[in-house]
């Protein structure tokens, strides 16, 4: 049985999380929190095993609560945020802070798409409930509190990674991430410094989160990290975070000169998608460096594939120790595609080598 706390200003809101959960009997509502002080404190009493938040609440936010439940008695939290620029930015902060998932709902409740929100909500809360605190996590990956799970999502054979791909300096970066990834980027970005060349981000977002991840990760890291526009042309040292909701494709009307597109792709599952930046990348004239990060799934992989067939191209897969969820980068680890299996800021070292035309050093050659 998961033991969930729910925490809202809304009255409104707290029926509602419930209605939508009542049919699911492995899930039990142990309290309910208007505020989030009253949340902080019943976390320390009812020890929940998931916390749904409010981002915008009275007497204490949803951020400063989830600084101090993460400080206090770590607890998947899963942040309820509206659709507003605001709220994107706050809920980006309180990932940063150890809030593990999130789900966007429209800001009025007569446009709130109940069925959809619940089966979200269901999904995410079964999931992580699974998962138990490991507080040694810290010493190896940073300051962010870890959840994983006894049973593993996807479990990581022991193979050989690849070798031999192409020694010329990469001339464009295309990276793939979801769940987890608004804590884990930034330390890639930081390790990685300004590129020779372009970078393209499919990180899984709903549309207007994307503009003010791509502020925030610009204020973090003093790069040139923006949302993508149409018919944007892709220039050295820019850093792309592909807009909420849809999907990209690069196109090189002229060699050497990369162009990006908003295309979304119906048969996609999610968005933006990485198979489909992937894959785009794969048409263009110089080498492509692929890195597969945290999330469900295994959103990447597919395209992955075909950069591998066609260019031979290096692939980076986030260790899976070190990831929020490890789906996406274990499925690029199992295909036998990765040629490096690396920390975040490994791999933005490893990002720094490749495009400045060094050959990385102290890659692995095999993972268990």
């Amino acid at each position: 049985m998961t033991r969930l706390l729910i925490t809202d200003d809304s009255a409104f809101m707290r029926i509602a999380i419930r209605k939508m959960l009542e049919s699911h009997l492995d899930i039990e509502v142990v309290g309910e929190a208007k505020t989030g002080q009253m949340c902080v404190e019943m976390a320390r009493v009812l020890r929940p095993d998931v916390i749904t938040m409010d981002v915008e609440m009275p007497v204490m936010d949803g951020l400063e609560a989830t600084r101090q439940i993460m400080a206090e008695t770590p607890c998947p939290i899963i942040m309820l945020s509206s659709h507003t620029e605001q709220n994107s930015v706050t809920t980006l902060s309180a990932l940063e802070l150890g809030a593990v998932d999130f789900i966007a709902k429209n800001s009025s409740f007569l446009q709130l798409d109940m069925a959809k929100i619940g089966a979200d909500l269901v999904e995410k809360i079964q999931y992580w409930a699974k998962k138990k605190y490991l507080p040694d996590k810290n010493s190896r990956s940073g300051s962010l509190p870890f959840f994983s799970n006894a049973s593993i999502e996807s479990k990581v054979e022991i193979r050989k990674l690849r070798q031999g791909t192409n020694p010329l300096p990469a001339g464009l970066v295309v990276l793939g991430i979801s769940t987890g990834g608004p804590a884990t980027l930034p330390q890639v970005l930081k390790s990685m410094g300004r590129l020779n060349c372009p970078m393209v981000v499919a990180q899984h977002m709903p549309l207007l989160f994307t503009s003010g991840f791509a502020s925030h990760l610009r204020s973090e890291t003093g790069l040139d990290v923006v949302e993508s526009t149409e018919q944007m042309e892709l220039k050295p040292g820019i850093i792309v975070i592909a807009k909420g909701g849809s999907d990209v494709v690069i196109r090189e009307p002229f060699p050497g000169k990369f162009m990006l597109y908003q295309k979304t792709d119906l048969q996609a599952s999610i968005h933006p998608n990485a198979d489909v930046l992937f894959r785009s990348a794969a048409s263009v004239s110089c080498p492509v460096v692929a890195v597969v990060m945290t999330g469900m799934g295994s959103d990447g992989l597919l395209g992955a594939q075909e950069l591998v067939d066609r260019k031979n191209a290096h692939v980076l897969a986030q260790e899976p120790e070190t990831c929020i969820v490890d789906g996406m980068p274990t499925s690029i680890i199992n295909a036998g595609l990765a040629t490096a299996v690396l920390s975040p800021q490994e791999i933005g070292k490893s990002l720094s080598r490749l495009c400045a035309g060094r050959m990385p050093f102290g890659f692995k050659t095999l993972y268990s």
